[in-house]
This record gives structure tokens, sequence and C-alpha cells, in this order.
């Protein structure tokens, strides 16, 4: 008998659904504060799920500013010659041109919108499914380094070009500035990275990734490529949805890492990966088990072979969990997104985000609190 993947997740009325914490609130109070300073602005978004990591709060916040949209973790998406998706996405802004005001599912949409998509990975790494980097990542980050130089070009200063780097917790904005920072002026990483969110909880005051046109280098010969007084990025902390609509969604952002690994149960999320693992390919754990809809008998399997059992011989299953999550986090699980991309896929969502509509902070917080007490009575009554 063929084996049958499970092609709906159940429903999890109970779910979380908020992770706004102080800082995220504070950090985008900094944001608009500084707009009036800021030349332009670059939003990450995880490749991964290109829609679900959106943040419509941006849309708001960032109104009237030029944004380039990068779509981060590009590697983690597919090999190298999947570029089905990338035209898809791509797509998406070609149907905005002519909105112009950045509002919509897709911000800062319209004609002037730019669509880039960032490599994390090192080019010694090898994609599954399409080839090696072969120069990928670098080739991604200097198309970006291109694009922030003839900006600066354009708006010439001679007090710098300053750029905000936004995004949702975790996408990788404090990575991209690192590349860009290695790749443009040759230097060290500055911002501190992790594979949790919140390591960056304040705006940073500006870091150098273009040079001047007065910046020597360490031999006191004129480094190529300034322009005017330099381009100078500022990290962002990430900031989260203050309520998110759908539980799905809720989970996408977490396997994702957009939240910490303590507030969804990691078996939970660790059953909803297996779900996407077994619609691609159950090949993808075939050295584990055999294909199934159960977690448990994949988390045995799993703790059994990488020696990940308790006292007794039981299954430390959380841990389990978490050491699945993190391979496919690494890429070492399958690359493939969590959304579905087609043509229409950015029409729905825009739909489901209009009829939604937009839930404040103190909203979020007086609806997660009910929500806590739902769980508690029904703990209670059991």
């Amino acid at each position: 008998m063929s084996f049958i993947p499970r092609h709906v997740f159940p429903s999890l009325p109970s779910l979380p659904r908020s992770y706004f914490l102080g800082h995220h609130h504070s950090g985008l109070n900094k944001m608009k504060s500084l707009l009036s300073s800021i030349d332009l602005v670059i939003e990450c978004r995880d490749y991964r799920v290109p829609l679900t990591s959106r943040n419509p709060l941006f849309e708001k916040a960032l109104e009237g500013k030029e944004r380039v949209i990068c779509y981060t973790k590009r590697d983690l998406g597919g090999g190298v010659r999947d570029g089905r998706n990338e035209e898809v996405v791509r797509g998406w802004y070609e149907g905005a041109k002519g909105q112009g005001n950045g509002s919509g599912v897709l911000g800062g949409g319209g004609a002037g919108t730019k669509v880039l998509f960032i490599r994390n990975g090192r080019d010694e790494d090898k994609d599954s499914g399409g080839g090696g980097g072969g120069g990928a990542v670098k080739r991604s980050v200097v198309k970006l380094l291109d694009v922030l130089r003839a900006h600066a070009q354009q708006h010439y200063k001679l007090v710098g070009h300053r750029v905000l780097v936004v995004g949702m917790p975790n996408v990788g904005k404090s990575t991209l500035l690192n590349a860009l920072r290695a790749h443009g002026l040759g230097k060290g990483k500055v911002a501190k990275t992790g594979a949790q969110p919140g390591v960056t909880r304040k705006v940073g005051s500006g870091v150098k990734i273009i040079p001047s046109e007065d910046d020597n280098d360490d031999n006191g010969q004129k480094l190529k490529g300034g322009v005017g007084g330099g381009v100078y990025l500022l990290d962002t902390p990430g900031v989260f949805i203050p309520y998110v609509p759908s539980a799905i969604s809720m989970l996408k952002l977490s396997l994702c890492g957009s939240v910490k690994d303590t507030i969804i149960p990691p078996i939970l999320l660790a059953d909803y990966l297996l779900f996407h693992l077994n619609l691609h390919s159950p090949t993808l754990y075939s050295e584990y088990c055999a294909p199934t809809n159960d977690i448990m008998v994949l988390l045995q399997a799993i703790a059994e072979k990488t020696g990940r059992l308790a006292k007794g011989g039981k299954i430390d299953a959380e841990a389990t969990s978490l050491w699945l999550i993190q391979r496919w986090r690494q890429g070492h699980m399958g690359r493939f997104l969590l959304d579905e991309v087609d043509e229409d896929a950015e029409k729905r969502e825009r739909m489901e985000s209009e009829g939604e509509g937009m839930v404040s902070w103190n909203q979020a917080r007086k609806m997660e609190r009910e929500r806590r007490r739902e769980r508690n009575r029904a703990r209670g009554e059991k």
C-alpha cells in the first residue's frame, strides 16, 4: 500500500498568536523618529515564507520611503537552478507597478520597488537539488551593493547616505549588514548574529558599508567604488506582528526561527515540519525511518540513530524535535518554501489581510491574555 501524506494540518485554535515584545514596540517608534534622516529602506523578508514574513506594520510606519525588498536565505529555499519561485515573486511586484504609494501586500510596491534575492550561506556550500554556491552568495550581496551605490549617486550627499534595514525577527538583517560591510569595505563583522531571535534589541547608529570618495585603504590608496560621504547602514531589532490571525502562519514563522523555540511546543513544530517534508518528499528523512504521518515514530527513529535517548532508553522527544527543526533550518533536511507561491498568492494574501485588519499592540495583548485564560480554563476542566 502506497504512502498517503496529510494534505491538511489540524486546526490549532489555542496556539499562541503573539510575539510582539516591548523592544519591538520601542524599536518601531525609534525607526519612525529616524525617518526624516533616512534616504532608503531595505526590508528583509525570509524567502522560505515570502508572504508570511511581510510585516504590515512597516507599511504604515515607513510609508513614503523608497524601499528595496530583499528576500534573504534564498539558498534555503531551493537549489541555484530552481528559479521559478523567484520569477513568480518578481511577478507580484510587476503587477503592483503603477500603484506607487507603497501600500498593499507587497509593501513599497510600485514602479520604483527593487526586488533582490540574497543568499545567506557560504559559497562553498552545496545546494540540495541544484548545484553549488559557486560565488552566488557574493554575487547576490554585490548586486545589492550596486543598487545602494547607484541610489547614493543619484541622491548625492557629502555627509553620507543613510540606509535603514528592517524586517521580522531573525530574518537575517544583521547577517546582511556584516556581508555588505565585508564585500563593500573588506571589513570584519560588526553586528552580532544568532540562531534565536532577539539578538539585536536597539536601532544601531550606522555602520559604513560603502566608502566615501575620500576614503583610503591601509596603504594610503584610494578605495574603489566610493561615493559622496559613503553609505551607512542602520541595523534594527526585528519587529513581529502584534497579532498573527492564522495559526498556520504562526507555525511557519516559528519554524523559520522568527519566534523563540520556547513559545511553540517543539513536538508540535516538528510535526508541522513532518507535514511539509511528506508533501515534498518523504525520502528527505528516509535514513531514519519509512514514510510516516506520526511524528513520534520519526522522533523515536531519529533518537535511536543519533543517541538522543534518555535514561532507560526513553526518547527525549523535545530535544529530538529541536534537533530535527535545526537540521531543516540549516538546509540539511530539504530546502523548500512553506508559503504557497503562485501568480494569485499575493492577491489571496492581500484580501485576507484587508479582511482581517491590522491589530494594534494593546489589542494584541488583550487578545493574547484572553487566549491564555481560555487555555487555563480548559486545562482546569480536564
